[in-house]
């Protein structure tokens, strides 16, 4: 294992963490550096800005569906930059959309197109895989949405996401959902992570523990992998680094509901 070097750089003395290894994602091999500690949101690849999250699902991405290149792949709220921009330029099946509320679903809005998880307008069986990266902790009806990932997917198609396991192996905290008058229940005080689309950032919903492959199964019939990676050498280090898979194995949209 490469052992994490450190120095100090500038008058103000900014600790800088950097470690060599082979990107996942551009296949380069490269420096990877950090400018601070939270090595999962600063850990950057200089070539395609990846980070570790990323770095850790294109390792999936790559060992567990190594066709990935001519498959029918949905990305749901998609980077500028790092696996999102491989994905585009690499996959000629890939579609990315996000979700712009109040718009019609399934239309072009801003050059993407709309669509919401918990009620996607995609027929069935029509992905091969739908890849999330920190989406699932953002929507206020998860169980609703791995159904619907489930109906979209071929058999043998996977949903292949990250999301902060920010419980570990305690249960799933729900902080916001649905409310009855239509808007939003707040249950817990507002968490916002960032967003490349609202500068406002987007509420967090649910805190997950391990529970979640339980959640997915009882929502979708689907079964779900968890890929818990710290390596060095791929420039995977830092907090909240699972990729999860989960697989849908039935054979029709019938199936998928009388399951």
């Amino acid at each position: 294992m490469t052992e994490v070097q450190t120095s100090i750089i500038g008058e103000a003395k900014r600790a800088v963490f950097t470690t060599p290894g082979r990107c996942t994602v551009c296949l380069g091999d490269v420096i990877f550096s950090a400018t601070g500690t939270w090595l999962r949101d600063e850990l950057f690849c200089p070539n395609c800005r990846s980070l570790p999250r990323e770095r850790a699902l294109f390792h999936v991405l790559r060992t567990q569906f190594p066709t990935w290149t001519s498959m029918a792949i949905h990305e749901s709220s998609p980077g500028t930059a790092g696996a999102s921009r491989v994905l585009r330029e690499n996959c000629a099946g890939y579609v990315p959309s996000y979700y712009f509320p109040g718009k019609p679903l399934g239309a072009e809005v801003s050059g993407f197109r709309n669509e919401n998880l918990e009620e996607l307008t995609f027929g069935d069986a029509r992905f091969d895989l739908h890849i999330t990266q920190d989406v699932m902790e953002h929507v206020l009806d998860p169980d609703r949405a791995f159904a619907e990932l489930a109906r979209t997917l071929k058999t043998g198609g996977a949903h292949v996401f990250t999301t902060p396991i920010v419980n570990g192996g305690g249960r799933s905290v729900v902080r916001a959902r649905h409310g009855q008058d239509g808007g939003v229940e707040k249950l817990l005080p507002d968490v916002y992570h960032g967003d490349p689309i609202n500068s406002a950032g987007t509420l967090v919903t649910v805190d997950w523990g391990l529970d979640i492959c339980e959640r997915i199964f009882t929502a979708s019939g689907m079964f779900t992998v968890v890929f818990a990676i710290q390596d060095p050498s791929m420039g995977v280090l830092g907090a909240y680094t699972e990729v999860l898979v989960s697989r849908q194995f039935c054979e029709s949209p019938h199936d998928r509901r009388s399951s």
